[in-house]
């Protein structure tokens, strides 16, 4: 499938005078760019190098070169010249102003016609053809072969499979010589059994602070402040998709997950001290002053959420106000403070905004994109052995990686 590395290599390989054959095994271009970002597209991110760097999971020294030649600042500047403006948003994401990804892949297509780009679709490579370690064509499922100097292998990798995502280049590029790197769910929710979960169902929650620990090793896992969402399963939302990455790549972790040793902790108010949260309650008991429990919340948490924290607090909700003690105060103050739910699982690769692993880092010249065993192949994408955090970090990779690899 060609997605947003496919179509950014084949514009710059042109612009380079090439003559460009795009192959695409479905009937449409870019089914999953079309539904990224919740169908609005994070292209990118407002930040500098730092803030790329701190991003990126895995393999960051091999996105140096790259990201050098074609940063965020160049494909913002990019899409402005197809006529796409763009906006930032909280996070320092950054959209089309349309808040539509069709915007993007028409933009995209609309400069391949330009170009003259020849497009052949429903044409699944079946094999890369190569002699003497350099690139002479590729075989398609129907048998036809199409001869050439170079090609970029940027089919994607194995996440959201129906918009024909399915992995086929980590087949074509192991047929090659090249290792790949184990293959997992990158940017997925976390399951939960806890009913707490099913409780507060579709409850979205924004400025939380979200914290993931594995308690078998008192060990912080990822840190967080951002945006989160109760589901039936457990938790999704920007801070829970990007903990999966981290989570993923840990040793033993589905037997840390069996024993319940990882866990999600929330700060439903980051913004106050204990002390600070401590005389908050107090005016708002002193308010309530004559009222039950259960009704003197309203001011300081969501509708959906109180029902839930009054439970583990364990104060009985129809205790008067004026009754609740300092103890029972600060077993509220800790329950608002260190929301846990227990993490049973990762969900599975299907629904993972991204596949983390691909194509082992060492065997591609960071420089050009170009295989290091076969001459005359290339990658882009994500079907290279990097992947970031939620925040439009992972379409910038793309971006970057297919800039080198069309312009080598």
């Amino acid at each position: 499938m060609v997605g947003a590395s496919g179509l950014m290599s084949a514009i710059i390989s042109a612009r380079n005078n090439n003559e460009v054959i795009l192959l695409e095994k479905t009937n449409s271009l870019a089914n999953k760019l079309k539904i990224t970002g919740k169908g609005r597209c994070n292209l990118t991110f407002s930040g500098d190098i730092e803030d790329f760097k701190k991003n990126i999971v895995k393999n960051y020294k091999f996105m140096y070169s790259s990201f050098s030649k074609f940063d965020n600042n160049d494909v913002i500047n990019f899409f402005k010249s197809l006529g796409v403006k763009t906006k930032v948003e909280r996070g320092a994401r950054v959209f089309p102003v349309s808040d539509n990804a069709g915007d993007i892949v028409n933009a995209l297509v609309k400069e391949l016609n330009r170009l003259n780009v020849k497009i052949i679709y429903n044409s699944r490579v079946k094999e890369i053809i190569y002699a003497q370690n350099k690139f002479k064509g590729v075989k398609l499922e129907n048998n036809d072969v199409i001869t050439g100097d170079k090609c970029i292998l940027a089919t994607g990798g194995k996440s959201y499979s129906k918009t024909g995502s399915t992995g086929d280049g980590y087949i074509l590029a192991e047929k090659l010589g090249h290792k790949i790197i184990k293959i997992l769910p990158g940017l997925v929710p976390l399951k939960s059994n806890d009913m707490i979960c099913q409780n507060l169902q579709g409850l979205s929650l924004k400025n939380i602070s979200y914290k993931l620990i594995d308690e078998e090793s008192n060990t912080l896992l990822y840190n967080d402040f951002g945006e989160l969402m109760f589901a039936h399963f457990g938790l999704t939302g920007p801070v829970v998709l990007s903990s999966s990455s981290v989570l993923n790549r840990i040793d033993n972790v589905a037997e840390k997950i069996k024993n319940h040793k990882i866990f999600a902790v929330i700060d439903l108010k980051p913004a106050l001290d204990n002390k600070t949260l401590d005389k908050r309650i107090c005016r708002d008991f002193e308010k309530y002053n004559n009222k039950e429990f259960k009704n003197s919340l309203n001011d300081l948490l969501p509708q959906k959420l109180i029902p839930v924290i009054i439970a583990l607090s364990k104060i009985d909700g129809t205790k008067k106000v004026n009754q609740i003690t300092k103890e029972e105060r600060q077993n509220l103050l800790k329950c608002i403070k260190e929301l846990k739910v227990n993490i049973s699982g990762l969900m599975p690769l299907e629904t993972g905004i991204i596949t983390c692993g691909g194509i082992d880092t060492k065997q591609i010249d960071p420089k050009t994109m170009q295989s290091k065993i076969v001459q005359g192949v290339y990658f882009a994408g994500e079907i290279i052995d990097v992947d970031a955090f939620t925040g439009g970090y992972n379409l910038q990779i793309a971006f970057s990686t297919a800039y080198a690899a069309g312009n080598n």
